[in-house]
């Protein structure tokens, strides 16, 4: 508190009306971010006051008489809480309701405090035995807290919440749990106020007087503080106050300051860590004074007193109320209408302008709350059902059928409404059943898909619909009993571009993932990483590079970046970032994946240069350079920092590779000036002529300013020795190949801007001379490339990131737009602009692709590529495949090991190479199944299952039938179950001391799935049965080439069955398996056996007979092998032992003991009860292999 504080302004409160008599301020507070005092008094009503000359600015009436005075207000940046008695509202500052909330258990409220969720939710309570967790966001109570305690103030400190009770104690409760971890007993009897911030507490109160017989007659005030250490949690000396502390209250910049009143007006202005020295100051009233409040920068206060007047105390010179101050919202100045003369007959109607409204206007009410009026039509009687009826003199009678009671009408008026043209599919297994009882050649019904124009008109884009269209919705994937692979996803995507399923978690990646891989340099060096020999379990350039290739093979069929998402789930940022769905965080989607663009490009560059700085110390040279990474993503710049006041400059390197879009004060106000003085730099530069045709603030504009960021701030001056006015600007050196763009749209006017038809450029040219950026697009693009003058670098759009905000009744989410003629083999003249909405993907016209709105359709990230390098997919990596890691053996000593490795020289894997392949899972979550009150479940989530074990045999030459690959995986996530008796992986297996010891090859899942990819990748065809469950928990896409799949070679279509290995093992090479439990070797080698069979029939021509005969023998036995009964119940508790494998046959060429086997097993008893989730068509308790 400066030496000239003094009384600035005092104003009368003002009454409810015009005739009322003043009423008494029931609470302060300071805006956070705006120049205003808030204010309530008894009756519920809210006034606000601009400035420290308090000019009123809003007044609105927040609750009803009946729910008291306003106890608490709150702020965030979308307005204003308030809490009353009995309700809890959120208002605009302008006064513009946005929720209200009301619960049966808000009986007597007194306080709020924000959570650990930031302003996005606050934690209400009372005098009462709950309290109430609101979701700001959407105006709800999301969790009911019981509590045994009673609260009347709550402050939100750094790290918990501070809540005193009315007898005098204060809790400090968990931001998160709300559980109390510590109890102060501040004063004895009872606590008048308390403040809380950065790391202390100071409350003053009262104590009990006593009197006659040692009873408390009366309270008086304590002549002192109480302060509590939060960071340490102990209890602090007091500070004294013989003036008699009322009013506490902590200084919001000096963290050991704090302002302490009395009722008379004494202030006192103390450190808490030096109380013996102190300012005072005294307020002249001729009441008591009721409150004190401090504003957020510090350098003002407000009192109120008993005689309904509110003070302001300050330096008159540099009294304000927020340090970053935004301007308040003011009555727009109605310009005065043109004259218009009607006296002549010959003046048109149309001469009569009529407004242009961008923003939804109040009348224009959404569909859902539009009804018809008048009488219902008349309900559609069943013919069936009139067939039914027995006749009477008096009409026709007979059983209710429809699906209301008896005398209730039927709204028809919905059963008659168009459609959604986005129906759910029925699932897989319906509609095979429905396709084998149709008649031949005669498709489903679900197969018969409306085809919808490519081009539209423009008045028919979905984006400039009020609500969000059926083609941007959000898409659940529904579960039947056959998990995630009897889900339709082909009903969703009719096109060549493979989509990503959302039932993940952190699939909000997913659009920002497609927009990478249809940015071609992107791609290209994601796919060069993943060939190298990075092993790095952490590497998300691997991943990305894994999971291109996947949605390459793909061609249309969904996929999942469930690897990709696992990798970050585990970086060490990941979780202090806010990048992960899973922890609890307060930003919203759009930063979210702003946030993992900055991230995946830090990483990826650390990635890369890490392989590449292996390989130069393993072989000297390295393909890629170590700054080809830093040139496609990174703007080399120098930042420039000016003292405004000495004119001293620094300067330091400052790369950026995510570049965030700021825009110009006052958009649509000031667009002309800004493009003025912008043509002025430009016309300076001799780069190319001013054009005054253009209007309005242009995408190029907004660009420049966003890679030169000349701001100017406070900050401190080494020279000067005291803050001072900063001024930055970057001097830009480089521009990079892939130009990636963060949207950052705050304000309604950044939506205005982005709303503007065209805005968004699908090419920009951009010149770097001298330190000086330049940007061009349009017209200017085309003057600058015809005349050749300067270097231009011209950039293509490739996709785009949008948010789409569905209000409160859906949640917010992300799509993506991709230009998928920059990433053909082929140039083409047109843009093919895709909708990747997850897994639903369709072609939308370029207007529709590049059109936004102010309400629900804004762009999150922009990637840009130098045109140069469109279409220009490098296929190189496939011939510089490293594989040395398919022929490595961790275990070269071990003799008992199940495997044998591969040898280079003499059995290299290639396109002529069979591989069988058999993999074992364990459960990581159980299914989330929601119960309805009808006995009815959905499943809301899937089982989630992890690879546990990988064996792969060799499927031809000399050693055919001996296992190459048998990896176990370390599983970082908790095993709910290991499923013994179907998969044969007990807990031993996967535990890394014994898995040694029985000679196992335990590995990281980054190195069992890298061998599966560069197997792929080598050409091998892949053998196994039912192997789709397989490749899908693996999260590899394997052509239908590659596949060998024993499964659908012993199949009769109209059979609708598919035969189980176990089965088939027994059928057709009289073998038993399985016995006890699965093994992956044995299952492999079966299914390679199968498959040698199978060659047989059709070499004898016999392959439909012998199919025949073996869905008979099915039939009859239920296809099921016959039960083995010996070797039950050897007293292991119900735990399947192992037994030993069967050998493979020998061959020629196989020498004695060359041929290596499994753990041995022995005979045990089943584990009953566990229903694994298998494929459509394919017996779940019987199949083999999965």
């Amino acid at each position: 508190m400066d030496g000239d504080w003094d009384e600035v302004a005092r104003i009368p409160f003002p009454p409810v009306g015009l005739r009322a008599l003043p009423t008494p301020v029931t609470r302060l507070a300071f805006d956070i971010s705006q120049e205003l005092l808030w204010t309530g008094n008894q009756f519920g009503r809210v006034t606000s006051f601009y400035g420290a000359k308090l000019q009123q600015y809003t007044s609105f009436k927040a609750h009803t008489t009946k729910d008291g005075a306003v106890l608490q207000i709150l702020f965030n940046d979308k307005g204003i809480i308030i809490i009353g008695a009995h309700s809890v509202h959120m208002r605009t500052r302008r006064g513009q309701p946005l929720w209200t909330v009301r619960h049966d258990d808000m009986k007597e409220l007194r306080c709020m405090s924000f959570t650990s969720k930031g302003t996005n939710e606050i934690l209400v309570a009372g005098e009462q035995d709950k309290m109430l967790v609101i979701d700001t966001v959407k105006g709800e109570v999301t969790k009911q807290v019981p509590t045994e305690h009673k609260y009347k103030i709550m402050r939100r400190s750094s790290r918990n919440i501070c809540a005193a009770t009315p007898g005098g104690s204060v809790h400090i409760i968990d931001s998160v749990t709300f559980q109390v971890l510590k109890t102060w007993n501040a004063h004895t009897a009872a606590i008048n106020d308390m403040d809380a911030q950065h790391d202390f507490i100071v409350t003053c109160g009262y104590s009990a007087r006593q009197q006659g017989n040692y009873m408390p007659d009366n309270y008086m005030p304590d002549p002192f503080v109480n302060v509590f250490d939060l960071k340490n949690m102990t209890s602090m000396s007091p500070i004294p106050f013989p003036a008699g502390a009322a009013y506490v209250r902590m200084h919001p910049r000096m963290s050991t300051t704090s302002i302490v009143m009395s009722q008379i007006g004494q202030m006192h202005v103390v450190d808490l860590m030096n109380p013996n020295t102190s300012n005072v100051r005294q307020a002249n009233s001729m009441s008591y004074f009721s409150m004190i409040e401090i504003a957020p920068s510090g350098e003002a206060v407000a009192l109120a007193d008993h005689e309904c007047s509110i003070q302001i105390w300050g330096s008159p010179n540099k009294i304000h109320f927020t340090e970053f101050t935004r301007p308040i919202e003011t009555a727009d100045t109605v310009a005065a209408a043109p004259k218009i003369e009607f006296e002549s007959w010959d003046v048109p109607l149309s001469s009569v302008g009529m407004p242009y409204y961008r923003e939804v206007m109040l009348s224009a009410w959404p569909g859902g709350m539009i009804a018809e009026v008048g009488g219902l039509p008349p309900v559609k009687v069943d013919p069936q059902l009139l067939a039914t009826l027995s006749e009477t003199e008096w009409g026709y009678y007979g059983k209710n059928t429809r699906p209301v009671r008896r005398n209730q009408v039927e709204d028809v008026r919905g059963s008659e409404s168009p459609q959604s043209t986005l129906k759910q599919p029925k699932f897989l297994s319906e509609r095979a059943r429905e396709l084998a009882k149709s008649p031949a050649g005669t498709p489903a019904p679900e197969e018969n898909f409306p085809e919808f124009p490519l081009i539209l008109h423009e008045s028919k884009l979905e984006s400039h619909k009020i609500e969000v269209p059926d083609l941007y919705q959000h898409i659940e994937i529904k579960y039947s009993k056959f998990g995630i692979d009897d889900f339709d996803f082909g009903y969703f995507n009719k096109s060549q571009y493979s989509g990503l399923q959302n039932h993940i978690v952190n699939a909000y990646a997913n659009p920002l993932l497609q927009i990478m891989h249809y940015t071609p340099l992107i791609r290209n060096i994601a796919l060069q990483h993943a060939a190298t020999a990075c092993v790095d379990g952490m590497c998300l350039l691997c991943e990305l590079g894994f999971l291109f290739d996947m949605l390459d093979k793909a061609e249309g069929d969904a996929c999942q970046a469930s690897n990709f998402t696992k990798t970050l789930s585990y970086h060490p940022d990941s979780g202090r970032l806010g990048l992960l769905e899973e922890e609890p965080h307060g930003a919203d989607r759009t930063h979210m994946l702003q946030q993992l663009a900055r991230h995946l490009l830090k990483q990826m560059s650390q990635d890369y240069s890490t392989m590449v700085n292996k390989n130069v110390q393993s072989f000297g040279v390295d393909p890629q350079p170590p700054g080809a990474f830093q040139e496609l993503f990174q703007t080399s710049a120098v930042s420039s920092i000016r003292c405004m006041n000495c004119r001293n400059e620094n300067t330091k390197a400052d790369p950026t590779m995510l570049n965030e879009l700021i825009y110009p004060q006052n958009v649509g106000r000031a667009a002309s000036s800004s493009v003025s003085s912008d043509r002025t730099a430009n016309t300076k530069k001799k780069l190319g002529p001013r054009n005054p045709r253009v209007k309005g603030t242009t995408f190029s504009q907004v660009l420049k300013m966003s890679v030169e960021r000349e701001t100017t701030n406070k900050g401190w001056c080494n020279t000067c020795h005291r803050y001072q006015t900063l001024a930055t600007r970057k001097t830009i050196h480089k521009i990079p190949s892939v130009l990636m763009l963060a949207a950052s749209i705050h304000t309604a006017e950044h939506r205005h801007l982005w709303a503007t038809p065209g805005w968004l450029p699908e090419e920009i040219g951009i010149i770097v001379d001298n330190g000086n950026f330049f940007c061009y697009e349009g017209e200017d693009l085309k003057l600058h490339l015809q005349r050749g003058i300067h270097n231009i670098t011209v950039y293509s759009l490739t996709g785009v990131t949008i948010n789409i905000d569905g209000g409160k009744q859906q949640q917010s989410h992300l799509v993506a737009m991709a230009n998928v003629a920059h990433s053909a083999p082929t140039a083409s003249d047109k843009s093919q602009w895709y909708l990747f909405n997850d897994f639903h993907v369709k072609a939308v016209p370029d207007k529709e692709a590049l059109t936004f709105n102010t309400t629900w359709k804004t762009p999150s990230v922009i990637v840009y590529q130098t045109k140069s390098a469109n279409n220009r997919l490098d296929s190189s990596w496939k011939r510089n495949l490293d594989a040395r890691l398919l022929y490595l053996d961790l275990l070269p000593h071990r003799r008992d090991k199940t495997y044998q490795a591969l040898s280079r020289e003499t059995e290299p894997a290639g396109p002529d190479s069979i591989v069988a392949i058999d993999t074992e899972f364990v459960k990581i979550a159980q299914p989330e199944v929601e119960m309805h009150s009808d006995g009815n479940s959905k499943i809301l989530r899937p089982t989630v299952h992890a690879l546990a074990r990988t064996s792969i045999i060799r499927g031809n030459g000399m050693d055919e039938g001996v296992p190459f690959i048998d990896d176990y995986i370390i599983i970082d996530e908790k095993v709910v179950d290991y499923l013994t008796s179907y998969s044969g992986i007990t807990p031993e297996d996967l535990d890394k001391t014994i898995a040694m010891e029985r000679g196992h090859n335990l590995v990281p899942l980054k190195i069992a799935y890298k061998k599966i990819w560069i197997l792929l990748n080598l050409g091998c065809k892949f053998l196994g049965h039912g192997l789709k469950q397989d490749f899908r928990v693996i999260n590899i896409h394997v052509p239908k080439a590659q596949i060998i799949d024993t499964s659908g070679l012993f199949f009769i279509k109209e059979r609708l069955r598919k035969l189980s290995l176990q089965f088939l093992a027994y059928t057709v090479l009289k073998e038993d398996i399985q016995l006890h439990t699965h093994d992956s070797i044995e299952d492999a080698r079966t299914a390679l056996r199968l498959y040698r069979k199978y060659q047989e029939y059709v070499e004898a021509g016999i392959l439909e007979t012998m199919l025949q005969e073996i869905y008979a023998k099915g039939l009859a036995s239920n296809f099921k092998p016959p039960v083995k009964t010996t070797g039950i119940g050897n007293g292991n508790g119900g735990t399947p032992n192992r037994t030993d494998t069967p050998p493979s046959a020998h061959t020629p060429g196989n020498g004695p003991g060359t041929t290596p086997s499994t753990p041995s097993k022995k005979s045990g008893s089943s584990v009953f009860g566990i229903t694994p989730v298998s494929t459509p068509l394919r017996e779940s308790s019987s199949s083999g292999g999965a």
